[in-house]
């Protein structure tokens, strides 16, 4: 292990390598990446890999905007194929109160430069024929989101990073923290056992010095920052996930109804790949799988898409949504302690954010973020809690 970082990032998934690889791009030296777990073992590697631009705030819009743009560029930069399928985003809503929403973001949507339409139930059919539109009363349809395998993409920061200088350490969890008054002096770590059970001597802890931390744990960002007494409100969810045996190729958007969070796209090897949304899940950071989940799953599936009443699930896995009580995240730095930078809290659409995220908080951190970016992260500030200022987003799936 190092012994002193000028940045230490907690959490390797998607977000916080993305930082890491655009501080070092930025001439950052001695960057440290630490996770308790494995590459992809949390919420990085257990999504639906989408990435959309239909949303129902302007700055969620101009940032995946940005973001798709930097997919498709993921490929030629990083060397490493991450399936990248622009087929879109096809919402469905069922009732006028959503439909009223979703034409609200659709206009906005619009406003900002995206293709997206409103659509009638007869218009979705004419994109997904297998859909059954009966209690549908309006879609929306942007061509330009689309699907990416989360793994590559992960392995992708993870090997830019990494080429840039950035040592990347996994199974190695924060225990604590040095600090003198309000500033950061150290992290404590230990390392853990690869197998993921218990050893029966307790592994001696490390210290990398250091007066920078960036806290992008995800669900477990509320547990390091209480390591330095900062109460996050953030609360993880548990999402549940299947794929089916592989289909000839057929369905080319992903398709989310509004009204009970289902979503489902098929995979480039022909799976077909979704979720629900469910209230009701145990509390705390939870990884487990449910019968409840699969027939929750099924049978708003099947009320949608018919068709595929008789495909065969092959396997199911589950991991944590972030979530915050406005559903927008938490970014920058807090007041209580210098240059402990927050990048948690984005729902379950950190994943689809990350490559943009990662600039910007990198821009941050170097003094080169520009005054719009700077405007947005003040909004995103976790003082805004307590200050009552809460902000909105209506198109969350899930």
């Amino acid at each position: 292990m190092k012994d002193r970082a000028e940045v230490v990032v907690i959490g390797a998934g998607i977000m916080g390598l993305a930082i890491a690889y655009q501080l070092a791009k930025r001439g950052v030296k001695d960057i440290v990446v630490l996770d308790k777990g494995y590459l992809c073992g949390g919420a990085s590697g257990r999504n639906g890999g989408g990435v959309r631009a239909q949303w129902s705030s302007e700055a969620n819009i101009r940032l995946m905007l940005e973001s798709i743009r930097m997919c498709r560029d993921f490929a030629s930069e990083m060397k490493i194929n991450v399936w990248l399928r622009q087929g879109g985003y096809l919402f469905l809503t069922r009732t006028e109160d959503k439909r009223r929403a979703l034409e609200a973001s659709v206009k906005l949507q619009s406003e900002c430069g995206l293709p997206t339409r409103m659509l009638t139930p007869k218009e979705a059919q004419q994109i997904v024929p297998e859909l059954d539109t009966d209690g549908v009363v309006a879609a929306s349809y942007n061509p330009e989101d689309g699907v990416v395998f989360p793994w590559p993409f992960v392995w992708g920061f993870a090997q830019g990073a990494r080429k840039h200088g950035v040592t990347v350490e996994t199974f190695r969890e924060v225990t604590g923290f040095r600090t003198k008054g309000s500033r950061i002096d150290g992290v404590v770590t230990r390392a853990l056992p690869h197998s993921g059970k218990a050893s029966t001597e307790p592994a001696k802890e490390e210290t990398i010095r250091t007066h920078r931390v960036v806290n992008a744990a995800g669900a477990w960002a509320p547990e390091i920052a209480r390591l330095l007494g900062i109460e996050l409100p953030n609360k993880p969810h548990r999402h549940e996930i299947c794929s089916t045996e592989p289909l000839k190729p057929w369905l080319k958007p992903l398709v989310a109804d509004l009204s009970d969070g289902l979503y489902f796209s098929q995979s480039t090897r022909g799976e077909i790949v979704g979720g629900v949304g469910q209230e009701h899940v145990p509390k705390g950071i939870n990884q487990d799988s449910s019968h409840a989940f699969l027939g929750r799953y099924a049978r708003s599936l099947v009320r949608t898409c018919p068709v595929l009443g008789h495909v065969k699930v092959l396997r199911q896995w589950s991991g944590c949504y972030d979530i915050t009580p406005d559903a927008n995240p938490i970014v920058g730095q807090v007041d209580e302690v210098e240059n402990f930078y927050q990048a948690s809290g984005f729902m379950g659409h950190g994943f689809m954010m990350a490559p943009i995220m990662g600039k910007l908080i990198a821009e941050d951190m170097t003094g080169e973020l520009p005054a719009p970016s700077a405007t947005m992260f003040e909004r995103w500030n976790l003082r805004r809690f307590r200050e009552g200022k809460l902000l909105s987003e209506a198109m969350i799936i899930g």
